[in-house]
């Protein structure tokens, strides 16, 4: 009777120990649970963007990870990648009239989960997540003149669009910060303003008046907006949307600023300086400066040579920065450190023009 219950006793025990270990170490969420998500423009004629995944203790990448999860490619170029909650939402847009559209994706395995189309998406640009609705800047349905655009305000539970916010000059850059929404215009669009969405009621409130076409590049340490106008870069008080200073950067009225991006402690800025030569082989630099800078010093760049894009992984501090030979092959996304020495470079798809760090 003792051994049997002894026996007893101790399966009890098992089992629990079995239970309680399943308890603690579930299941895996997906193949995608921590790591660099590239996002590869691709060739816009061909309709190939795709995006790229690699664990940041890797070197090598997974090229297409939404035709591996769902055995069809995304069918356009990828403009933007973001994630919250259990959702991926990527913007494709296709060559093709009436074919862009916003693609949900589960976040952890990339399984396909719907998604929205024309005339709801149009030309879609840039994406940003606030709570439960994501806002989608649109270039509408004219982009030879950048004369037409608004912000596609999703409902992410419904997966439906239930504001089209008018935005026109092509909106383009957003950034988001205490219930605010900045949207800036191209850089060849009309309108020389700052665009500002309230996100508690999704309207539009007084614009800011700035120099030429504005790009808002983020918020800093100290809460301000930095938001570039071609040679100039703009810091905003955002509560009383005065600039408080200007710094100029020296184009030589050839060259053009581009793919601005805040370091991991967001007390300096990252940009890229470039212009192309008679034959279209595009030349500059990388540089940075400080928040806290009175100037831009131009004399020596951070690191000697143009990116497709920059961006900087807030975990580790690291720059990287993304390699595109040409629109028929695939680039790369090379590591910096602060300083501008290079880490490693990890090959990826084509155009690969921005990054998402999870």
């Amino acid at each position: 009777m003792k051994k049997q219950l002894a026996s007893s006793l101790a399966i009890a025990f098992s089992t629990l120990a079995v239970w309680s270990c399943n308890q603690s170490d579930p299941a895996p969420k997906g193949d995608y649970v921590s790591g660099v998500f590239v996002m590869n423009e691709g060739n816009f004629s061909q309709n190939n963007g795709a995006i790229s995944y690699f664990a940041r203790e890797n070197t090598t990448a997974t090229a297409d990870i939404f035709a591996i999860a769902n055995g069809t490619a995304l069918k356009g170029g990828v403009q933007d990648y973001a994630a919250s909650e259990e959702q991926g939402i990527i913007l494709v847009d296709n060559s093709a009239a009436g074919q862009d559209k916003v693609q949900f994706v589960e976040r952890y395995t990339f399984k396909d989960e719907g998604s929205i189309g024309a005339p709801d998406i149009e030309n879609p640009r840039e994406v940003v997540i606030v709570g439960r609705k994501a806002y989608v800047s649109c270039w509408g349905t004219d982009v030879a003149k950048y004369s037409t655009g608004y912000i596609a305000v999703i409902d992410l539970t419904t997966k439906k669009v239930t504001k089209k916010i008018n935005v026109a000059d092509g909106p383009e850059n957003l950034v988001y910060a205490n219930g605010k929404l900045y949207v800036g215009t191209t850089q060849w669009g009309a309108g020389s303003k700052l665009a500002i969405i309230n996100t508690t009621s999704d309207e539009s409130t007084s614009p800011i008046a700035t120099s030429g076409s504005a790009n808002p590049v983020g918020i800093d340490a100290n809460g301000k907006l930095w938001v570039n106008t071609g040679d100039k870069m703009l810091r905003i008080n955002t509560e009383t949307n005065a600039t408080e200073a200007t710094l100029a950067i020296a184009t030589g009225g050839s060259k053009t600023p581009g793919n601005f991006t805040f370091s991991n402690d967001l007390k300096s800025i990252f940009f890229v300086l470039s212009w192309y030569d008679d034959a279209f082989k595009e030349h500059g630099a990388t540089y940075k400066f400080s928040i806290s800078d009175t100037q831009i010093a131009m004399v020596t760049p951070l690191i000697p040579r143009p990116f497709v894009g920059l961006a900087v992984d807030p975990s580790q501090g690291l720059l990287y920065a993304g390699v595109s030979p040409s629109y028929t092959q695939a680039g790369y996304a090379v590591r910096y450190r602060a300083d501008g020495s290079v880490v490693d470079s990890i090959k990826v798809g084509i155009a690969p023009t921005g990054f998402f760090f999870q």
